[in-house]
């Protein structure tokens, strides 16, 4: 097999929410498609792929390097030994050719996006759901289909007051979902907490709340909103400072009683390394949120996880940034301890498939091959236009 071509497009999120940090208004996304000869039921497979939110689109480092280098290479380069699939580890080295280490940003993001696209064309020629795929090349073939979900929201726009946030929450809970995550940071203090106190009153315990400050906090603000966050006992206190200030999130860790989760602004093994060795969290009930698709895709995520598990850390306490289906799927197929869902947030992108209903804060996967996209309606229709 080969591939013949790979499309790319940009995509506007065009949403006016905004977190402590960013407004994500004239927010782009890559999206790739990767045609193969390859054909099953007829038709030639193709693997779709896109970022998550939070990164521009990537078509410049795309076009300039990454795709020129897959479509130049050899077939021995990319193929696995049988000839008859892709190996996205082998098409992995390609992408990184002549690539200097360091300085994860952007290459991660155009490299993570292809990455996405070839597991997706991969699973699909295998005839699996990629969960499967991935416990197949990974771990000993068994994969938890059921994966916890929670719902990532409470973000700040103009004109929403803490009645607005608390139907936004009320929303998700309807929904099936049983915890849920809300933005501090851009707001004074004393307000943030009016909004947590609200939706507090709204669920069982404090365990169902996550705050997330995008990394917005010098270390005064940050312990003082550590010190105040405590008698709610949240699930988690996340990126209360810069990502890659570790010896800030260290003392932010040694005072705060609340569990601390951060990671997804990591873009490499060696920067995740980093954070578990200097950034003070504890393996036991701190959480680590990584984005494969951010983050040089899920080849680079294998090398993280098994990073991890050589510094003490379970795989289980990875629950990834994204709140997509690909991240859904490699929560399943590498056993990981849940993901983020983006109900109603970041469409078309954010969301899982149309007949993929959650209950009681879960998803049970279906085995569609590849990611599925094309059982995302709203999703499959921007990748029709690269068809």
């Amino acid at each position: 097999m080969k591939i013949t071509e790979i499309r790319d497009i940009v995509v506007p999120i065009k949403s006016e929410i905004s977190n402590a940090f960013i407004s994500f208004s004239e927010m782009t996304i890559s999206a790739v498609a990767v045609h193969t000869d390859v054909a099953r039921e007829g038709k030639p497979v193709v693997g779709f792929g896109f970022h998550s939110n939070g990164r521009y689109a990537q078509q410049g480092i795309l076009r300039e390097r990454i795709i020129p280098r897959l479509i130049k290479a050899g077939p021995s380069a990319l193929l696995s030994e049988s000839g008859e699939n892709i190996d996205p580890e082998k098409a992995w080295t390609v992408m990184m050719t002549n690539e200097k280490p360091g300085g994860h940003g952007d290459r991660s993001v155009a490299v993570g996006t292809i990455d996405m696209a070839l597991w997706d064309a991969a699973a699909k020629i295998e005839g699996k759901p990629l969960f499967q795929l991935l416990s197949d090349c990974y771990r000993d073939g068994t994969a938890d289909r059921t994966v916890s979900v929670y719902a990532a929201g409470g973000y700040y726009y103009p004109g929403k007051d803490v009645s607005a946030l608390t139907d936004e929450m009320r929303s998700y809970l309807a929904a099936g979902y049983t915890t849920v995550k809300m933005k501090i940071g851009g707001a004074p203090l004393a307000h943030d907490l009016e909004r947590i106190e609200a939706v507090l009153k709204l669920l069982p315990a404090g365990e169902n709340l996550c705050v997330d400050a995008n990394g917005r906090f010098d270390l005064p603000t940050a312990l003082e909103y550590a010190k105040a966050l405590a008698p709610y006992k949240l699930r988690w206190y996340e990126e209360p400072g810069d990502p890659l200030d570790f010896k800030l999130l260290a003392e932010v860790a040694a005072g705060s009683e609340t569990p601390i989760a951060t990671g997804e602004n990591l873009f490499s093994t060696v920067d995740s390394r980093n954070l578990v060795r200097y950034g003070g969290l504890d393996p036991e009930t701190d959480f680590l949120q990584m984005d494969p698709a951010l983050s040089y895709g899920i080849v680079e995520y294998q090398r993280t996880l098994t990073m991890l598990k050589d510094e003490g850390w379970s795989s289980r306490r990875c629950i990834p940034h994204g709140g997509h289906q690909m991240a859904l799927h490699v929560a399943a197929g590498l056993d990981l301890g849940g993901n983020e869902s983006y109900p109603g947030v970041f469409l078309p992108f954010g969301g899982f498939a149309d007949d993929l209903p959650v209950g009681d804060g879960k998803i049970k996967l279906s085995d569609a091959p590849g990611i599925g996209i094309e059982t995302n309606s709203d999703l499959y229709a921007v990748f029709q236009t690269m068809l």
